[in-house]
């Protein structure tokens, strides 16, 4: 039983939870929750520690090295408070856009430069619940593997194909994939989202949360948007793309 902060195997585990350059030096990360840890072995990502808190978690151990460490060490070491008392070290995955083979009706969403964690977990958990075939972030500001990205999406990181890319390798894939690509620029050109058509094959791009799309994508797509009726022009990023994920399923099931 590990009851001390200052044990090296918690010091290791805090500072991977809390430093971004670390972790992806290390090349692991940690998962915190039932839930989360259930899908990162479902998937396939391989584990090298699970750190157990006994009084909290109340079942059957899963496979593989375990540590177990009091409740008061847990509370003080958890990313998400109790978070039903497991936390598992897993080595990260890389994945090249070059290896994604397209369906004949890919639907994937791209967003450039996500800078907030929350957000790039919340766009995950929608693409995965309305049947995206893929997630590619062009020049990312965030890991992938940041604990907040891992919680907001609820564990859909490790199911899914999420690539990461600049956009000029982005561009000529689309282009290569026959993609109809959808940008979301704020102009007079653009068209409801309603109005397009995602039956088929389609890239539909989102830029960061503060000023959108860069120059880079002005003319290289149909220029689409999401009607609203109130006085606000804008809408938070993962909430535009939950909306524009439901309206591509609605369409494919129509």
């Amino acid at each position: 039983m590990i009851e001390s902060p200052q044990n090296d195997k918690i010091k290791y585990l805090v500072r991977l939870i809390s430093d971004n350059r670390f972790r992806k030096k290390s090349g692991v990360f940690t998962v915190e929750g039932k839930q989360e840890n259930e899908r990162a072995l479902h998937f396939g990502f391989e584990v090298q520690e699970f750190f157990i808190c006994e009084s909290i978690f109340n079942e059957d151990f899963p496979k593989g090295k375990i540590s177990l460490v009091s409740e008061n060490l847990y509370e003080k070491i958890s990313y998400r408070g109790t978070s039903e008392g497991i936390i598992g070290i897993f080595k990260a995955k890389t994945n090249s856009l070059k290896d994604f083979k397209p369906k004949a009706d890919s639907s994937v969403i791209v967003v450039e430069s996500v800078e907030k964690p929350g957000n790039l977990g919340a766009i995950l958990r929608s693409c995965e619940a309305f049947g995206i075939d893929a997630v590619i972030i062009t020049d990312p500001k965030v890991d992938f593997f940041n604990p907040n990205v891992i919680r907001s999406s609820v564990g859909c990181l490790f199911g899914m194909n999420v690539f990461q890319s600049d956009n000029e390798e982005l561009y000529e894939f689309l282009l290569q994939n026959n993609y109809p690509i959808f940008t979301t620029l704020m102009d007079e050109s653009a068209e409801d989202l309603q109005t397009r058509d995602f039956r088929q094959k389609s890239a539909l791009l989102f830029g960061t949360e503060h000023s959108g799309l860069s120059d880079f994508w002005i003319g290289k797509g149909a220029n689409t948007l999401i009607p609203m009726a109130g006085t606000i022009d804008s809408l938070n990023l993962s909430n535009a793309v939950a909306i524009s994920c439901y309206e591509i399923l609605r369409q494919k099931r129509a």
